[in-house]
Parts: C-alpha cells; structure tokens; sequence
C-alpha cells in the first residue's frame, strides 16, 4: 500500500489560528502541519479536511480515484465542503468490516473517547492502523488475540502515548512496525526537540505530503536500551524520565527513597510522583538495584540514583572520617564499580534519574562535599556505560550522548 498524509496535525491545524504560543510560533516551513488526512493508494481518504484537494495536488496526487471516505473522529466547526466527484463521507460502526472493490478491507476499531480507529488491510496483505485524536484502542489487555504486529500505526503518539503502550502489550505494535506520529499539536515544540520526544518512544514524525510505503523498511532509531537523565532541583528530569517510558507497557518504577515517617515535604513529593505514572506501571522500593538490572523484564525507571548513594554511604560509615579512612572508601567505590557493571550488563531498558549538584554553592559541611563528589563519580560512572544521557535544565532536555 501507498500512503500519502496530506496533513499531520490536529484538528485546528498546526500553527494553530491566533495562538500566541511558542510553539506556534515555530512551527513554519516543514513544521507546518494542516489536520491530518491518509489518502491510501488514491482510492481511500482516510478523514477529509479543508484543502483536501489542494493539499493532494501539492503532494503531486489527485483525489480522482477516491471511492471512499471515511471519517476518523467528530469534526468541530462549521462543515468541511465535499469536492465535486468525491463519494460523500460516513464512519463505519465499530467492530464491523468494510470490503472494498479495490481489495482493501477496512475493520473499524472502538475507541476510548469519541472517534472510530481503521484498521486497514491492503490487497497485497501490508496492516496499518490508524487511530483518531485523542483516542486509544479500547478492551485491550494482555492475551488480546493479534495475529501479528502491523505494518504501520499512525496515532497521536504525544497526546495518547498510552495508546501505543497497550498496542505493544498485546502485540500489536513490534519492532518492525514503523509508528508514524500524527494530529501533532502545540503541546511540544516542533523540530529538534518533537523529533526527540517521538525518537524516545520508537516513533517518528514526517512533513505533510509526504507518501510512505506501507511494509518498507525505515531507519527509525532505536529506543536506547540505557539512559542516564541528569537535572538540578526541580528541573523536570523526572517528568523527562518518565515521558520517555510512558509509552511502554509494564514498567516498574524503583523508588530508591523508602518512606519517611513523619515527613509531609516528602509523603507530598511521592504522592506527586505516583499520580504522574502510569496506571499500569509497577512501583518496587529498593536500594537493590543490582538484582533488578540483571534480571530479564520490562523496562526500569531509577528514580533515583542520588538516593541509592546516600543509603549506600550510609552502609558503609561514609560520614565518619574514621571510618571512611578504615575501608569505607574502598567498599563505596566497590559498590559503585558492581552498579555500572550491572548497568553495562542489563539486557532491559532502563532510564536512571540523578541529580547533578556539582555545579552549585560548595557544601560547607566535610560530610556535604563528600556526598558531591561521590554523586559527580557515580554520575560519571553510570553515564559511561549509557547509549543515550541527557541533562536537564528548566524543563528542557540537552543531549550530551546518544
């Protein structure tokens, strides 16, 4: 099959109408994008928008050939004109199948929010499924029956990542299915940084007009198996650690901190945390992180290594001079040594958030200077056995590898 996307970007088009926003700003050239409509083989239109027709002749097609038009989700505003000679647009009830003269098969998916999702079958047997905005498969769950992983998914990989985490869980969704981000909206800024946001959850995002082959192969980079995401005090590493998983099933997150009886600050930062995170993902607290890292399953969110330090100087006398002198030292750095080789070893997807403090007021205290430094060779010990690190500053992600 033959796909063109005469648009990528939500309903009310990227940049949006009189919005201020940054992002809108931007989003110019490439990074425009007008609502999102699949024309498939130049017979099926996939969601008709304004400019439909003006659109495909700028991707050098023609809405000539169109049999059918079928429409993803309600449409907002006043009613898109139908071109002369195009068949008018209908929904197809969820659950029921469509055939159509072509060869083309078109299966209607249910939705969790208002919208119908197409799963499309092409003469030559090549699957995609394209999803509606803001919306996610529903009745997914582990044991779905999915005879294999589509060809192609098209979906609002940035509004609904969770969409994509149930399609892996069942199979739908594999390492050869090219996942194509569209209805992009002003929620990220275009570019450089969309394209790393979608690059984390195994996704990719390509210009309006532009025509793909369903089944061919694309060098979409890989999902890092190991990432190291480094921030200052509220400076979002953790909200950047987990937006890079959450579009994945199953994930445990490892709360290194324990609890703290007594202490509001800190039951109030976990309850933030915890109502951040995924239904679907697992919390395990422990300082054991070694185990965990050698044990095969789902990908680990650290959150944080920072924590596992203080409860690893804590076990071996770091705070007393004497004993640090007497061996406490040496079994810190043992310690340190056994992690990175953990990491460098694991064969799960891992993301580990540390904060970085050496670039702040020099602790006055021996013990304060002592816990920098041995945060900054931890740091730089995990770092070095990661494909991808990334320090974080005011909420924005620099990549310093990967």
């Amino acid at each position: 099959m033959e796909l063109t996307l005469l648009g990528t970007g939500a309903p009310a088009g990227l940049p949006r109408p009189d919005c201020p926003c940054a992002a809108c700003a931007t989003a110019l050239g490439p990074d425009a994008r007008a609502a999102t409509a699949l024309l498939l083989d130049g017979t099926l239109l996939l969601d008709l928008t304004p400019g439909a027709a003006f659109a495909a002749a700028r991707a050098g097609r023609s809405l000539g050939g169109v049999r059918q038009v079928l429409l993803s989700h309600p449409h907002d505003g006043p009613p898109v004109e139908v071109p002369a000679g195009l068949p008018q647009p209908g929904r197809v009830p969820d659950g029921r199948e469509l055939a159509l003269l072509t060869g083309h098969r078109v299966r209607a998916v249910a939705m969790d929010a208002p919208g119908t999702g197409y799963a499309v079958s092409g003469p030559d047997g090549q699957r995609l499924l394209y999803l509606p905005p803001g919306g996610a498969p529903a009745g997914l769950e582990e044991g779905t029956a999915q005879a294999e992983p589509y060809d192609m998914v098209l979906a609002d990989v940035v509004g609904r990542p969770d969409a994509l985490a149930r399609l892996r869980s069942v199979g739908a969704v594999g390492p050869t299915t090219d996942v194509v981000a569209v209805h992009l909206d002003h929620d990220v800024p275009p570019g450089a940084e969309l394209r790393r946001r979608l690059a984390a959850a195994g996704a990719r995002a390509v210009p309006d007009g532009t025509t793909l082959a369903v089944g061919a192969y694309e060098d979409v980079p890989d999902v890092p198996l190991r990432t190291l995401v480094l921030g200052g005090a509220r400076s979002g590493k953790s909200v950047e650690a987990e937006r890079r998983l959450e579009a994945f099933p199953d994930v445990v997150y490892v709360a290194t901190g324990g609890t703290r009886s007594g202490d509001g600050e800190w039951a109030a930062r976990v309850t933030a945390h915890r109502e951040r995170r995924p239904g679907s993902w697992r919390t395990v607290e422990t300082c054991a992180l070694v185990p965990l890292l050698k044990d095969e399953g789902p990908p680990l969110l650290i959150d944080c290594l920072s924590l596992w330090l203080t409860d690893a100087m804590d076990s071996v006398g770091a705070w007393d001079d004497a004993e640090w002198a007497d061996g406490g030292e040496r079994a810190l750095r043992d310690r340190v040594r056994e992690l990175a080789a953990a990491v460098r070893e694991t064969r799960r997807v891992v993301v580990a958030v540390s904060n970085e403090v050496g670039s702040g007021i020099v602790p006055a205290t021996a013990s304060g200077r002592r816990y920098r430094d041995e945060l900054g060779r931890l740091n730089a010990a995990v770092a070095g056995e990661c494909e991808q690190v990334v320090l974080v500053v005011a909420g924005q992600a620099l990549v310093l590898r990967g």
